[in-house]
């Protein structure tokens, strides 16, 4: 992993950086594991834009990763690719009946390397998939379950892992990057390691550019809209000491973003702590 910082010889290039992306060794993708991804702009089913500044961007081509990790045995690592719809490097695995499949690729993970997914205890090395009962307390893991069998739910972007601090009786304890300590069941799966590429968040856009390929457009000010168009908008340019809201009213920064009702609530030991407000009021 490296980012490179280029000369200011530009606006463009003041300041700015990029991921040289030095883990990846397979530069086309599995044509049999590749999916359409249609761009809705920001729009929801009946064509009405719910989601602001939105649109354009770089064509791109959907990679099925398979968060399950349901089938059971050995895989070789067959290479490391970028993958332009998330922050983490996937890594396509080859099991022995022929069968290939894309999972998360974890920090130190190379070409040739054997890969388990098995519901018994395994060796707990970076990329092995199995039950947390069986995963040594103390261990970094990623692509955790909430349920069950239902596929990896947390801690799957660039750089991120959860800390297996205890184990008792059903529950497991993780202690998640937003500083959140929840319990999940210790029959859920996690693999070992951390999520590689952990770069990314070093990365300097520098230009808006570069948000234009990501199908990223500009955004208007609240406060420089009009009064009848954002909470903000009106009168001089102040919100008048208003706490920031988006166009419907809730909170912008530090506001409850869960659902309210989830079934996963009640084993949340401590909630995370938000950067700006310190901690949450719910």
């Amino acid at each position: 992993m490296a980012i490179r910082v280029y000369k200011k010889v530009t606006n463009g290039r003041r300041n700015a950086s990029v991921n040289l992306h030095s883990e990846v060794t397979k530069k086309s993708p599995e044509k049999s594991l590749l999916a359409p991804l249609v761009r809705g702009s920001g729009r929801n089913v009946q064509g009405k834009i719910t989601i602001l500044g939105r649109g354009g961007g770089h064509k791109r081509r959907y990679r099925k990763i398979d968060f399950r990790r349901n089938k059971d045995g050995a895989a070789t690592v067959v290479g490391i690719e970028y993958d332009p719809n998330r922050s983490a490097h996937i890594a396509l695995v080859k099991f022995a009946d022929g069968e290939v499949r894309y999972i998360l690729s974890p920090k130190g993970l190379k070409d040739g390397d054997v890969v388990t997914s098995s519901d018994d205890a395994v060796d707990p090395k970076p990329g092995n998939c199995m039950p947390l009962k069986h995963i040594p307390t103390g261990l970094a893991v990623h692509n955790v379950e909430v349920e069950p069998g239902a596929g990896g739910r947390m801690c799957r972007g660039a750089g991120m892992y959860a800390r297996l601090t205890n184990k008792e009786g059903r529950w497991a304890t993780l202690v998640l990057p937003s500083g959140e300590i929840r319990q999940v069941s210790m029959e859920c799966r996690a693999t070992v390691g951390e999520v590689g590429n952990s770069d990314h968040s070093n990365v300097v856009i520098g230009k808006a550019g570069r948000n234009r390929w990501k199908g990223r457009r500009p955004t208007t000010r609240g406060i420089a809209m009009s009064h009848h168009t954002h909470p903000h908008g009106g009168g001089s340019v102040s919100k008048g000491g208003r706490e920031p809201v988006n166009h419907s009213g809730t909170q912008a920064k530090g506001g409850r973003t869960r659902r309210y009702g989830k079934s996963s609530d009640s084993r949340i030991i401590r909630r995370r702590k938000s950067k700006r407000y310190g901690q949450l009021k719910l």
